[in-house]
């Protein structure tokens, strides 16, 4: 790719993904919010059929966290592409998902596949439904070996 080429694709990147587009700051610079929106213009770069994000969001504070979860709601209904999400954080999974795949201790085997039937599309105010929090807490009841 020609440099003004690949300019614009990290500019047109950087703008969906809802960062300033301005090409003057260091990493240092950046907030961890900033850099995980990087990381996710970087992933969306070579347009992937499928994004595979590994806990991306876990060292972020709660609202940071809840900002990304936004961003990257908003990049899908964009692309529609397939995202495999890592994550640890129950309603975050939920939140993210149209199913919940749950892996057995150490990440052995797959052990419950959970279709999630929370309407899209989906901003904060969808983890207030009865139906995310009943997804929510069957996969909590799950994993914590309350309910077969």
């Amino acid at each position: 790719m020609s440099k003004d080429l690949v300019r614009a694709r990290s500019n047109e990147l950087l703008k969906r993904v809802g960062l300033p587009i301005e090409g003057n700051l260091y990493p240092h610079q950046l907030s961890g919010g900033m850099k995980q929106r990087v990381n996710l213009a970087r992933a969306l770069a070579p347009d992937p059929k499928v994004l595979l994000m590994d806990e991306p969001f876990a060292a972020l504070d709660a609202q940071t966290r809840e900002a990304q979860q936004s961003h990257l709601l908003s990049v899908w209904r964009q692309d529609r592409k397939t995202v495999l999400f890592i994550t640890h954080d129950l309603d975050e999974a939920v939140f993210l998902s149209d199913r919940v795949v749950v892996l057995g201790r150490g990440g052995i085997g797959i052990i419950h596949i959970e279709p999630i039937d929370l309407p899209r599309p989906r901003d904060l105010r969808s983890k207030s439904v009865p139906v995310f929090r009943e997804s929510v807490d069957q996969l909590r009841d799950l994993v914590t070996g309350a309910r077969a």
